[in-house]
């Protein structure tokens, strides 16, 4: 039977030393790796869950208007403004029987009346050529 003491002496090749050192490394150094990937794992599932959340709270609050509007939004909100009041200025006008459409469809009747006599013109110039 042998005792084990810090005087006992092993005697072992060197080459078989130094195959266990670097087996030992080998596995010191990929245990640090998996460690640090599973941190960066955790740490992406961490921000997307916190993403996630912020994204449900926005995809509920922004309908209700809690969370407010964009600026294209309030810029937006006054175009339709200026033309509501235009169009009412516009209906108003037409249903008066003052509005300027009458000028401009006057217009285009003359415009007509005369393109239609000059075509009128032309289809009797090309049937006394025949």
């Amino acid at each position: 039977m042998a005792v084990l003491s810090d005087d006992t002496h092993i005697s072992m090749p060197l080459r078989n030393l130094l195959s266990i050192v670097a087996g030992v490394a080998v596995g010191v150094w990929a245990y640090f790796g998996i460690v640090e990937r599973l941190n960066n794992i955790e740490t992406s599932l961490m921000m997307m869950e916190q993403d996630v959340e912020l994204n449900s709270e926005f995809r509920v609050r922004w309908p209700r208007g809690e969370l407010g509007s964009l600026p294209a939004d309030a810029e937006q909100f006054m175009l339709l403004g200026h033309l509501e009041t235009q169009l009412e200025k516009l209906v108003e006008e037409v249903e008066s029987g003052s509005a300027p459409f009458d000028q401009q469809q006057e217009l285009t009747l003359q415009w007509y009346a005369q393109r239609i006599s000059e075509l009128e013109s032309q289809v009797e110039e090309i049937r006394a050529r025949r």
